[in-house]
């Protein structure tokens, strides 16, 4: 059996399908895409990629099935589709991914396009796995689906243990050993044995601080958002091909943004970490209601609206207003006195950790520096916002 040392698991051992899943184009191409994207602006080290993250969620799903000992077809399909979990991210992984979604209309977890008539998909059927059952892994469906993707999937308890380790900060450790241990099959649902509702909570406590350090941090939040605008410029004229755009590497996305003049100067940037400075920083209690989580065609008027009131050109602003704040891990479900309960009905952490996450929501716009007094006047009027930039 072939192993493989890893950073945060030690040793990993691969079964065969893994072994020749590996091998394939479309698994060695995450070698090119950074897990933590434009983190890394913020934390030099933050270089992992989503290569050694597909292996570490391989290596903890195996682990889950043989503690469940679930049947050895869909341990199977489990340990697959855990490996290729990340196989349908675009460049910059979710930092292009509304826009690759509002050309193609797919999420980077429906992954059944690309494993039709592939090499990847070759090989699931040659180690006889149904293509259509590992996509469907992939999205959270079908018999433990949530094992993969999930409230408390194998892929959180990698990526907050992973990203922490690399980016050097200590909020993201969590005890994904035991998380696994006390993992249970009831009703035919994945719920936590009896007596882990803190194992639950370190994993929303973990994630909340790992949004307000790392995931949110406000130049990782302003890179993404350049880098989306311009991938929304290189789709909208018909630059590039939208299928083609969600198979590049982060290489080849800032290389064809250079190479195509409306773009070119956001290459520059994100290159030489240029990049453009916070007019706005607020809070949600100082942000009306209708500026909250803001569709795309409605951010990209009210930032032609700043920018005509300012008397700069459109390009030089962009408005930030992410979703009202989640946490999926409340949903965990935990084994109490016989029946399942959601974590969020037993945990009293819970309301104040969602506090603690609406607490560290800002809404954002960005302008270059030469014109940032300008847009920041414009869009203290058009956002009806006294809250110029907020720590």
């Amino acid at each position: 059996m072939t192993t493989i040392k890893d950073s945060i698991h030690d040793y990993i051992e691969l079964d065969p399908t893994a072994e020749a899943l590996l091998d394939t184009a479309a698994m060695q191409r995450l070698r090119t895409i950074r897990q933590l994207s434009t983190v890394q602006l913020v934390y030099p080290s933050a270089n992992h990629t989503r290569f050694e993250h597909s292996l570490g969620v391989y290596h903890l799903a195996s682990r889950a099935v043989s503690r469940l000992e679930v049947d050895e077809s869909l341990a199977d399909r489990l340990r697959a589709a855990a490996l290729v979990h990340d196989v349908g991210h675009g460049p910059f992984g979710h930092q292009t991914e509304a826009a690759i979604e509002r050309h193609v209309g797919r999420h980077h977890d429906e992954i059944e396009w690309l494993l039709a008539d592939s090499e990847i998909g070759n090989v699931l059927e040659e180690h006889g796995l149904e293509l259509e059952a590992v996509a469907a892994t992939v999205d959270g469906r079908g018999p433990l689906g949530e094992l993969v993707s999930g409230s408390l999937d194998v892929d959180r308890m990698d990526y907050l243990v992973r990203d922490a380790h690399h980016t050097g900060v200590p909020y993201g450790t969590i005890d994904h050993a035991r998380l696994l241990y006390a993992l249970r099959i009831v009703d035919g649902e994945l719920a936590l044995e009896a007596g882990n509702v803190a194992t639950a909570e370190s994993a929303l406590i973990a994630r909340t601080l790992m949004n307000a350090t790392v995931y949110r941090h406000h130049v990782s939040r302003i890179a993404g958002a350049m880098l989306d605008r311009a991938s929304e410029r290189l789709l909208a004229d018909g630059h590039i091909d939208p299928d083609r755009f969600a198979r590049l590497t982060d290489a080849e996305l800032l290389a064809t943004f250079a190479d195509y003049e409306p773009t070119a100067d956001m290459a520059t940037r994100i290159r030489e970490r240029d990049l453009y400075k916070r007019a706005i920083w607020a809070r949600r209690q100082d942000v009306p209601d209708r500026f909250a989580g803001l569709e795309y065609d409605r951010t990209r008027g009210l930032e032609r609206e700043i920018a005509d009131l300012a008397g700069v050109d459109p390009s030089a602003v962009i408005v930030d207003s992410p979703s009202e704040p989640s946490s999926p891990e409340s949903r965990a479900r935990l084994v109490v006195d016989g029946e399942l309960q959601r974590l969020e009905e037993r945990s009293s952490l819970v309301a104040g950790l969602d506090a603690c996450a609406r607490e560290i929501w800002r809404l954002g716009v960005y302008a270059p520096e030469p014109v940032l007094d300008d847009v920041q006047a414009a869009a203290a009027t058009v956002l009806e916002t006294d809250a110029v930039v907020v720590p």
